[in-house]
């Protein structure tokens, strides 16, 4: 039985309820983070949370708790559930006010949930033989580094590959890639690996941070630059990256093969020291 967090009180989640006058149902207006659990250890705590409160600032919504308060109520949820590995959700939305309005109401409580599951990362086949992805226009607004509730482009744009049989689409502004619908995107041309910058069009993973630290580490030449979509089209490579995904090879992209149409060597080798990473950082704490 999972157990959640719900407005200061810790319960069963099927019995969890919340109004449906909260703006998070009404309007899509609400914060949230994802965080990786390894070994009972979140990862990363502080960054989250972090990145939490920056988009609560945007979003100019009071954040309820301060970070020590944050980081307590996510270890509670981790310990009074069963999985070793697990994958925190932390919603914070704007609240339930009694009427429906465009504009914020002058007092009004913030609506807290947290609820977690057992963390899976891909299959032993499927690293073997990486996945598919199709490309798309990305039409999203234009403040895609906020992590806000409101993802009904996301999931879009994530049917769109799942009704093509395949695990992500790739998304494309003016030419230029972004990032795919629930993940980053890594490029090999010529043995470089590459990748976007952050910016207001694509959201600053965790994960991301953890690759661009890895290469760093390891010497692998990268760089962070815009990447047209004809060099994503022509890649050696091409890798999505998430906390749950970690590094996963895309060998296919609109039907087509990327290089040999297996996973890379520079992606087995991110793999293998993502892997390491794991193991003797993030288990660690």
């Amino acid at each position: 039985m999972s157990i959640c967090y719900l407005d200061g009180q810790y319960l069963p989640l099927a019995e969890a309820r919340v109004s449906p006058l909260d703006r998070s149902f009404l309007f899509g207006d609400g914060a949230y983070e994802v965080i990786p659990v390894y070994s009972r250890r979140p990862f990363r705590l502080e960054e989250h949370i972090a990145r939490l409160g920056n988009t609560l600032a945007a979003l100019r919504l009071p954040d309820p708790h301060s970070a020590v308060q944050w980081a307590d109520m996510v270890r509670e949820v981790v310990a009074r559930n069963a999985w070793e590995d697990q994958s925190v959700y932390l919603q914070v939305s704007r609240g339930a006010d009694d009427k429906r309005n465009h504009a914020f109401p002058a007092v009004i409580r913030p609506t807290v949930f947290m609820m977690s599951d057992a963390l899976l990362t891909p299959p032993a086949a499927q690293l073997d033989s990486g996945v598919a992805a199709v490309s798309a226009a990305d039409f999203r607004w234009l403040r895609c580094d906020l992590k806000t509730v409101a993802l009904l482009a996301n999931c879009l744009l994530r049917q769109h590959a799942v009704e093509q049989g395949c695990a992500e689409s790739i998304l494309f502004r003016d030419g230029f890639l972004t990032e795919g619908a629930a993940s980053n995107i890594f490029i090999v041309r010529d043995g470089v690996m590459l990748t976007p910058p952050k910016s207001h069009l694509m959201l600053p993973g965790i994960t991301y941070d953890v690759v661009l630290e890895l290469a760093a580490r390891h010497g692998l030449p990268h760089e962070v630059r815009e990447i047209l979509e004809d060099e994503v089209r022509s890649a050696d490579e091409i890798w999505m990256t998430s906390s749950t995904k970690e590094v996963l090879a895309i060998t296919t992209l609109d039907g087509r093969p990327v290089g040999s149409g297996r996973p890379g060597p520079v992606g087995r080798q991110m793999h293998a020291w993502y892997q390491d990473f794991k193991n003797t950082v993030m288990r660690s704490g």
